[in-house]
């Protein structure tokens, strides 16, 4: 398939467990254990007004584990596009695998099969595309896709060192890392705004958003 760059719709792979909500050891099974990450649905708000797309990719064993069926997980995803819509924000589409570990198939993450139908559902370059993820499966996913991979320190990765984060992000090269997904959305709607403006001559106001992580 040949993509018009020019015309290729802005995309975003967002992970779910930890980087829009709050991650559960147990699995979310019902939209009263939906809790949302505080800051993460404006994010997606900002994003969407910026021109972004946002999907989900998510990978959800409990299905595969009898824990919940795809009519809760539905209705969890029903209840956080409510939320978003509070927000001004969507998701555009929810990309999931449901498969347990043990089942070897080839959509759950790390391996990048989800990401790729995603990229020919949507018809975008990969390498064009946003990975935001709360884990280092998620930015081996992203890269293993040939997506830009991001990584929040939300979820599981809230309680590590910045050294601990760092021995993870060095197994991913060019992984970037944010405080959350709200200063990702912020880095990235600046970093646009920014090429923007340089593409027409024109100087900008001092970036004070808080922006990605070395």
């Amino acid at each position: 398939m040949r993509i018009d760059h020019a015309h290729a719709i802005k995309l975003v792979i967002l992970g779910r467990d930890g980087t829009i909500n709050e991650f559960r050891d147990d699995h979310v099974k019902s939209p009263e254990e939906l809790l949302p990450i505080p800051g993460a649905l404006e994010a997606v708000a900002r994003l969407n007004h910026a021109g972004w797309h946002t999907v989900l990719a998510t990978n959800q064993p409990g299905i595969g584990r009898g824990l919940l069926d795809m009519a809760s997980l539905n209705t969890v995803h029903l209840r956080l596009n409510q939320m978003l819509a509070e927000k001004g924000g969507r998701i555009d589409a929810a990309f999931f695998c449901p498969h347990a570990p043990e089942e070897g198939c080839l959509c759950r993450k790390p391996l990048p099969g989800l990401i790729e139908q995603i990229g020919e559902r949507f018809g975008v370059d990969l390498s064009h595309v946003h990975m935001v993820g709360a884990s280092l499966r998620d930015i081996q996913t992203a890269k293993a896709a040939g997506c830009v991979p991001h990584l929040v320190r939300t979820g599981k990765l809230a309680a590590l060192s910045d050294e601990q984060v760092a021995e993870q992000v060095a197994q991913v090269p060019g992984a970037q890392v944010h405080d959350d997904l709200a200063a990702f959305a912020d880095d990235l709607i600046q970093r646009e705004r920014r090429a923007r403006a340089d593409a027409r001559g024109e100087a900008m106001a001092p970036i004070t958003a808080p922006g990605a992580l070395s």
